[in-house]
């Protein structure tokens, strides 16, 4: 006959128990981490740490109607649009090609001219995925995850930008070049933002200072904050627009919204007033706003019809 448990041994039996139930009861709640994700399928994905995911994991996840933008719809920046599709019809083709940082003014179709190229691309293999700053640390993940694929990747990092205190740009560093390990070949980072450099500059930096606090050697400080922007192989500037390319991409939004251009000079002018006065309005002359003033012109223009 089997000896009967011990109270000691009883308590540690239902001590298993509660736990075996709790660890069930969390297990129900936690989701599942994602499927693979099929890219002859997905033209875009983002990489995410959702909540609930187990062990905090990030992951890729599908984004199958991507915010396309058509190239020929975006005015005032034909120099940068050149540039940025020489690159990437290079890297689809299969070719060297560079990454590539998009800097200068805000609302200038930095990221827009990024999303146009998977619209111009994508049915040749080109895939987007979708980055944020807070996740750079997963960048080894990312690539490792992409190994293999037929695809060609671009990992977009939008509105990039680090402050003194963080730390992340240094793995992006890495991953653009100084690792030990080799790039993927069909894997570029686009990355846009409002710094030139990507890391606020001081105006005291450039003057020599004796106060006991400050660096022996301020000009290597300078050029550790440069080292990230200058790993990137092709840099694209942006400049404010000016009220002619704003109404040009006023006209460019519109005609997307299938909305042509009044045809007598009264009803041109009373356009072309409106839409300064929203730009006045908002403060900005730029390519976002007049892409704000277009779907307010046709929401507004659809409701009356």
């Amino acid at each position: 006959m089997n000896a009967k448990p011990t109270a000691a041994e009883t308590r540690w039996l239902k001590l298993l128990e509660r736990a075996e139930t709790a660890l069930a009861r969390a297990e129900w709640l936690l989701p599942e981490q994602p499927l693979p994700i099929d890219w002859s399928k997905t033209p875009a994905a983002r990489w995410e740490r959702r909540s609930g995911v187990r062990y905090g994991r990030g992951a890729l996840y599908p984004v199958m109607t991507p915010h396309t933008v058509l190239l020929d719809r975006l005015v005032g920046i034909d120099e940068q649009k050149a540039r940025i599709d020489q690159n990437t019809r290079q890297f689809v083709a299969g070719y060297p090609a560079n990454n590539v940082l998009l800097t200068g003014a805000p609302g200038t179709g930095k990221s827009s001219l990024v999303k146009a190229m998977l619209g111009r691309y994508g049915k040749r293999g080109l895939r987007l995925i979708e980055v944020d700053k807070g996740d750079l640390f997963d960048l080894p993940k990312i690539l490792e995850s992409l190994q293999g694929a037929t695809q060609r990747f671009i990992l977009f990092c939008d509105d990039l930008a680090f402050d003194v205190q963080e730390s992340g740009y240094r793995e992006l560093k890495a991953v653009l070049d100084g690792s030990i390990t080799a790039p993927p070949e069909n894997v570029l980072i686009y990355a846009t933002s409002n710094r030139r450099h990507l890391m606020p500059t001081f105006f005291h930096e450039n003057f020599s200072q004796n106060d006991g606090k400050s660096e022996i050697h301020p000009d290597e400080a300078k050029e550790e904050k440069m080292a990230l922007a200058e790993r990137f192989g092709l840099w694209i500037s942006f400049y404010p627009f000016s009220e002619d390319d704003y109404l040009a991409a006023v006209a460019g939004w519109l005609a997307q919204h299938e909305i042509l251009l009044p045809k007598t000079a009264t009803a041109s002018d009373a356009l072309r007033l409106e839409a300064l006065q929203w730009a006045r309005l908002r403060g900005s002359v730029s390519g976002r706003t007049a892409w704000q003033f277009a779907r307010h012109y046709a929401g507004r223009k659809a409701v009356r019809s």
